[in-house]
């Protein structure tokens, strides 16, 4: 199968090292701490943030550190297959660790002690990149939460397919087998907290499609202030300062 045609385009149109439309809300849930919907194209993420809070399960506790806890699901109706998904599925089980762990590396958990913090995330439209799009909405949410971050996570995929390097794949792109690139950065601090493959790629292929990747990162960062700032000024607006 072509996945880029002869005049350098994509399946849905794009360029190979072009973006799908990021879309963003902040304040979704109103009963949660903080929340945003997170879309990259045609996958769209919900996330919701509760905490920091009392912990729960006193054995789980930390003196000297909040607790961070994320639960990760896919909505039955998020893709086009009809079969009813476990809810606890070792995918779902390994993503929750993976959001969980990434988050961890940003949020300033010792400003905390002795309590939690819960992220739920869940993919309402799934079409590649799910990953990368919760760990977005993830950011997004506990800044709407107004936790404590070192800097914002960014997260975004590459892959290589037919000896070309592609930028933020989509579904039928991330099922074609090829080689894909899932990384999570910290733009300010330039600090990778996530890096993904899942086949093996040549050294210098790799550094090229794991450079790509980073620009999309950096790009979604971008995006994410720009969404921040324009709350805060629809706040102010509000306030009447």
């Amino acid at each position: 199968m072509e996945y880029v045609n002869p005049e350098g385009l994509r399946l849905d149109g794009r360029r190979p090292l072009e973006m799908r439309q990021l879309r963003a809300e902040i304040g979704v849930v109103a009963r949660a701490d903080g929340s945003a919907v997170f879309e990259m194209g045609n996958t769209k993420v919900i996330a919701a943030i509760y905490g920091p809070r009392e912990v729960q399960n006193k054995s789980q506790q930390i003196n000297d550190q909040a607790v961070v806890r994320c639960e990760y699901s896919m909505a039955n109706f998020s893709t086009g297959d009809r079969m009813r998904k476990p809810k606890h599925d070792r995918r779902s089980t390994e993503i929750s660790l993976v959001i969980r762990q990434t988050m961890e590396a940003c949020i300033l958990t010792h400003l905390m002690p002795r309590s939690q913090i819960d992220i739920f995330v869940q993919v309402l439209q799934a079409d590649g990149g799910t990953r990368s799009a919760c760990i977005n909405a993830a950011t997004l949410a506990l800044a709407d939460a107004g936790i404590p971050m070192r800097d914002l996570v960014t997260s975004c995929a590459a892959g290589y397919l037919n000896t070309t390097p592609l930028l933020d794949l989509n579904y039928v792109e991330d099922s074609a087998g090829g080689p894909d690139v899932t990384v999570g950065i910290l733009p300010k601090l330039d600090k990778v907290t996530l890096l993904q493959m899942d086949a093996k790629l040549p050294l210098d292929t790799f550094e090229t499609v794991m450079q790509l990747a980073i620009e999309g990162c950096k790009a979604v960062a971008n995006y994410i202030r720009e969404i921040l700032l324009e709350n805060t000024k629809q706040l102010e607006f509000r306030r009447g300062v």
